[in-house]
C-alpha cells in the first residue's frame, strides 16, 4: 500500500549562490532497485511538469508527477507489476508524439512497456504491452534521438534460450522503434548480428557485460549525434562457468543512432557489433584486477560524459581487499590515448551531468550509507574538488539527474529501504534541486 506525505522542504547548504532543497514527494514506499543512473524522469515543457519513475512493494513500477506551478506532487500511479524483482525497476523517457514511456525488463525473461493514455499526463489507466522484440531483457536503458528514434538496450543471458552456452555469457542487444514506441524492431532484425556487445569465450569466463551508464549526446560541430557507454566484465573467472562471481576492467563505446555502429574514443569504427578482440586492443580504458576479496570490483555503476565538447571520460569504483572505496577517472585523449587516475575515496558515485565546458557535477552518497547527496566538482574529467552536501532526511540508495530538469526537481534520490528484499519498502522518495 502506498502511504502518501505532503512535500516537505529540507533546507540544505547552500551552493554557489542557489539553495538546495530537498522535497520528499513519497514517504516509505521505495523498495531496494539495482537501477542504473539512467532514465529516471524528464521534464515536460508543455505540461509544466516534472515526471519521475520509481520501484515499489515488490518492485512495482510507480510515476509521479510534479506541477511547477502549484508546487504540488501528485498521488503515485502504478503503471505495472514488477515481478518481485529489484532487476525489474521502471526507467522513463518521453516519447515525440508526448507521450510517457516507462520501461521494465522481467528478469532475463521479456521487456516490457507502459504508456501513458494521454500526452503530458500520468493519468488514467495505462497500456502495459510486451515488446517481443525484447525477449530475454535486463537492464533496460532508453533513450531517445533528435528525430525521436526511440532505443532501448538490454542484456540477454543466452543460456536461457540457448543451452550451448554457459551462465556467464550474458551480452548486450537493443530494440528500436521509430513510431513513438507502437512497433519495435531487435538489434538482430536491423543488422543481422546476433547481439550488439559480446565477448564471447574469453579464457577468463569474464562472458558478461554491465552496463553502468549510457548518455545520450546531440550532434555539435565536434561530434555526430552519438551515445557515450561505459561498462564492465562480469563472470566466473579462475572458479570456471559462474555467474557474477568476478569483475574486471573498465571499456568505453559510442554508439551511432543513425548508422548503427560503434566506435571508439579514437574514433575507430568498429562496426554494428563488438567482440572480445574489439573491446581488449580498441576500448579498453583501464586493466582492473580479479581479486578474491570484495571480487565484483569495479562496481556496477559507472558515470560516461564528455569534456571539452569532444574528449570522451569515465569516472568508476574499485572496492579494494581492505575494503575501502575508490573513485578513479580515466579521460581521453588523442596523443596519450587514456589517461587514468584516482581522485577521492569513500564516494560512491551515483550520477553527474555537465556544469560547463570542461567541467561537471558529480552526485554521490556516503561509501558508509550515512543520508545526504554530496556534489563534487570534476574539472577536465581528471581534477576533482568536495564541494557540499545535500541533506536529506534518511539515507539514499539511488540517484539520476532528471532530464531537461527544471529546478527545483533536478535529481530523483530514492531511498534506501531497510532490506534486500523488495516485499520490503520503507524507503522515501526525494527530489532535489535549486531555488530559482
Amino acid at each position: 500500500m502506498v502511504v502518501l506525505m505532503a512535500v516537505t522542504a529540507t533546507p540544505a547548504q547552500a551552493i554557489g549562490k542557489a539553495e538546495a532543497q530537498v522535497m520528499t514527494a513519497a514517504t516509505a514506499v521505495a523498495a531496494r532497485s539495482d537501477r542504473r543512473p539512467v532514465a529516471g524522469g524528464v521534464h515536460d515543457t508543455v505540461a509544466r511538469q516534472t515526471f519521475i519513475s520509481w520501484a515499489g512493494q515488490f518492485e512495482d513500477n510507480y510515476v509521479q508527477a510534479y506541477d511547477h506551478r502549484a508546487k504540488t506532487w501528485s498521488t503515485p500511479v502504478r503503471v505495472a507489476s514488477g515481478d518481485n524483482d529489484s532487476h525489474n525497476y521502471p526507467t522513463m523517457i518521453q516519447a515525440d508524439d508526448g507521450h510517457l514511456l516507462v520501461f521494465r525488463g522481467l528478469h532475463n525473461r521479456e521487456l516490457w512497456v507502459a504508456r501513458s493514455p494521454q500526452p503530458h499526463s500520468i493519468e488514467g489507466t495505462w497500456t502495459d504491452v510486451n515488446i517481443a522484440e525484447g525477449l530475454g531483457a535486463t537492464y533496460p536503458m532508453p533513450f531517445r534521438t533528435a528525430d525521436g528514434t526511440i532505443f532501448v538496450f538490454f542484456r540477454e543471458t543466452a543460456g536461457d534460450f540457448d543451452p550451448a552456452f554457459p551462465t556467464d555469457t550474458r551480452p548486450m542487444k537493443y530494440v528500436r522503434s521509430t513510431d513513438n514506441g507502437a512497433t519495435w524492431q531487435s538489434s538482430t532484425t536491423l543488422t543481422g548480428d546476433r547481439w550488439a556487445i559480446a565477448p564471447l569465450n574469453r579464457p577468463d569466463n569474464m562472458n558478461e557485460i554491465y552496463i553502468g551508464q549510457l548518455r545520450y549526446e546531440p550532434a555539435t560541430l565536434l561530434h555526430r549525434e552519438r551515445v557515450g557507454i561505459v561498462y564492465t566484465l562480469a563472470g566466473g573467472g579462475p572458479e570456471g562457468h559462474l555467474h557474477d562471481r568476478y569483475h574486471r576492467n573498465i571499456y568505453y563505446t559510442a554508439f551511432d543512432p543513425g548508422t548503427l555502429t560503434f566506435r571508439s574514443a579514437s574514433g575507430r569504427s568498429l562496426g554494428t557489433t563488438i567482440d572480445d578482440a574489439d573491446q581488449e586492443t580498441h576500448l579498453k580504458v583501464a586493466e582492473t584486477p580479479l581479486q578474491t576479496v570484495n571480487p565484483r570490483s569495479p562496481d556496477y555503476i559507472n558515470l560516461v560524459g564528455t569534456t571539452l565538447g569532444v574528449a570522451p571520460f569515465v569516472v568508476w569504483m574499485q572496492l579494494d581487499a581492505a575494503g575501502v572505496l575508490h573513485t578513479y577517472t580515466g579521460v581521453w585523449s588523442r596523443l596519450r590515448g587514456w589517461q587514468n587516475r584516482e581522485v577521492t575515496t569513500g564516494v560512491r558515485v551515483r550520477d553527474m551531468e555537465a556544469s560547463g565546458p570542461a567541467s561537471w557535477t558529480v552526485y554521490g552518497t556516503p561509501a558508509n550509507g550515512a543520508p545526504g547527496i554530496s556534489t563534487h566538482r570534476l574539472t577536465a574529467g581528471m581534477t576533482w574538488h568536495d564541494e557540499s552536501v545535500i541533506a536529506t532526511p534518511k539515507a539514499v540508495q539511488r540517484i539520476e539527474v532528471i532530464g531537461d530538469y527544471r529546478d527545483p526537481a533536478r535529481l530523483l534520490a530514492t531511498g534506501a529501504s531497510s532490506a534486500r528484499e523488495v516485499a520490503v519498502a520503507d524507503g522515501d522518495i526525494y527530489v532535489a534541486g535549486y531555488s530559482r
